[in-house]
């Protein structure tokens, strides 16, 4: 292995962190309109990289998967989220309050969830209440995800698994 002398490293560290600002500037994961997914608006570097941190999030835990999926529809607030995860697995998986927050505040630190400002009448709601939508970002993973399940989903019932199930 050749030897690489100090000026030599300290250079490929600044290189390094200029690569790292680059990546940077070319979108920022709470943005969200950064993340306007037409082809043609975005480089070719900047699709290699959001291809590259969406793929380093694959798989979604089923719970974040749910999650993400009960928001595909709309905004909702924590119990919403709750409920219709409840709801679309037909009573399979229950997140409970303590894991419903965590989750949610790991979701929006990743990017995929955001809290939005808009509230429904006041009069139909409590202002205490915390409303979360997807971000394009986490669209996106969703994207991917369901993608993944559905590649598996055609393996399945190429191998007959499924039976009469």
């Amino acid at each position: 292995m050749p030897q690489v002398d100090q000026g030599e490293g300290e250079q490929m560290h600044v290189k390094q962190h200029l690569l790292d600002r680059e990546i940077d500037s070319l979108y920022n994961r709470n943005d969200c309109s950064c993340y306007d997914y037409r082809p043609h608006k975005l480089s070719n570097r900047k699709r290699e990289v959001m291809r590259e941190d969406i793929q380093s999030l694959l798989p979604l835990t089923p719970t974040v998967f749910h999650m993400l999926l009960a928001l595909a529809d709309g905004e909702k607030h924590g119990y919403g989220i709750m409920r219709a995860v409840e709801k679309e697995t037909q009573g399979q998986m229950q997140i409970r309050t303590g894991s419903l927050y965590g989750s949610i505040r790991r979701m929006i630190e990743a990017g995929l969830i955001a809290e939005t400002n808009e509230r429904p009448d006041p009069e139909l709601d409590d202002e205490r209440r915390r409303y979360y939508g997807l971000t394009d970002f986490g669209r996106h993973v969703l994207t991917a995800e369901s993608a993944r399940i559905a590649r598996a989903m055609a393996v399945i019932k190429g191998k007959h698994i499924l039976g009469g199930v």
